[in-house]
Formats: C-alpha cells, structure tokens, sequence
C-alpha cells in the first residue's frame, strides 16, 4: 500500500513539473505580433523640437547671423525676429518663416538655417523604459535600428526579459504593441531580431519572471 502511494505520489509531481515547465514556456513568449522590419517612411524629414540649436545665416547680413537654441516653448529670437515659432518646421520651412519675418526690413532677405544640435519634438523622440542599462530619451534618427538603440542605452540589465520586451507604436488608428527579441539581438547575434524604429516608438524591457 505504501508502495502504491509512493508510486502516486511520483507521477503527480512529474504531471506538476511538466505543467509548471510548459507555464513557464508560455509566460515568456509575447502575445504581441513581431514587430516589422521596416518601419519608418522614406520620405522622414527632421522636425526642429525644443532644445534643438540651428545656426541662421542671412546672406549679406552677418549681423543678423547667429546660431541661437529653440526655447522650451518652441520659439526662437533672433535681431528683428522676436518670437517666432520653430518647432514641428523642417529647417526650409523655418528659413523661409525667417525671411517673411526680414521682409519689413531687408529687400529680398535670403536665409539659410542650419541645425547643429538634435532633439527633435517629443512626439518623435524615442524613449527606452524598463530593464535597460540606461532608460533615457532618444532623439530619433532615420533608419535607426533596435539595434541602435540597445547600443545607445548600455544593453539590459541582468534581470531584463530580452525576448519579452516591445515596441508601443502610435498610429492613425491608435497605438500597437509589437514584440521584440532583443535578447537573441544583443546575446546570440541573430540580426533577423533586428528592426528599424519609427519616430516616437516607446521601447519597453520588462523584467524576467524568475
């Protein structure tokens, strides 16, 4: 009789451990479809956002020259130009705002903007919460990678879930949530986990379950 409930008692563990392996398998697969390979339009053009710097070069007027940064309300202030709007323009756009704005002073001004420091509006930076080395904001950069990224942040942490992490990507239509393998990225070299970002993509590391 002992015998019989010892034998029992066996095949519930085995039945248990089986059970608990095939938990622990599901749990760290993601639920989320793969993320795309590629992703960002090839038409991007860079948007100035705050805290950008772009250098302002009016022809024949080295007076009204200068390099100034954009305020954390999205404005820059230049001798003549007081106040005007930068963020969300591309540097043509914002080089011919500039010369609109010289017109009431300077015959036929002709500008060019240059910008010499990158941070890019919020809504296109690329912002790295969770288990990785470094969380931080990004500014985005055409083709960036996943890659890129995780080299950016300083990998993951040891107790990071590579292979769990996602990508939270804004639409038209709302937000979609894609999975990534960042560790068989970083760990193993499998460049077929590598994927391009799109400007404002949120990349999220979770932490390993055991």
């Amino acid at each position: 009789m002992v015998m019989i409930a010892s034998g029992w008692g066996a095949r519930l563990r085995k039945v248990f451990l089986v059970a608990l392996g095939a938990a622990l398998l599901g749990g760290c697969a993601s639920s989320y479809p793969p993320a795309p390979v590629q992703a960002a339009d090839a038409e991007y053009n860079y948007v100035i956002g705050p805290g950008d710097t772009v250098n302002i070069v009016v022809w024949r007027n080295p007076e009204l020259s200068m390099s100034v940064p954009v305020r954390p309300d999205g404005k820059i202030t230049t001798p003549l130009v007081e106040d005007l709007p930068a963020i969300g323009k591309d540097a043509t756009t914002l080089a011919r705002d500039i010369e609109q704005a010289l017109a009431k002073y300077i015959r036929e001004p002709v500008v060019t903007v240059i910008v010499t420091s990158f941070v890019g509006p919020y809504s296109e930076q690329i912002r790295v919460v969770g288990e990785a080395a470094r969380p931080q904001i990004l500014p985005y950069v055409q083709k960036m990678t996943l890659l890129d990224v995780m080299i950016a942040v300083g990998g993951m942490t040891e107790f990071a879930d590579g292979n769990r992490a996602s990508i939270l990507r804004a639409g038209e239509g709302g937000s979609t949530q894609y999975s990534v393998r960042i560790r068989d990225l970083i760990k193993r070299g499998d460049v077929s986990a590598n994927v391009e970002m799109q400007p404002g993509d949120v990349l999220i590391i979770p932490q390993s379950w055991f």
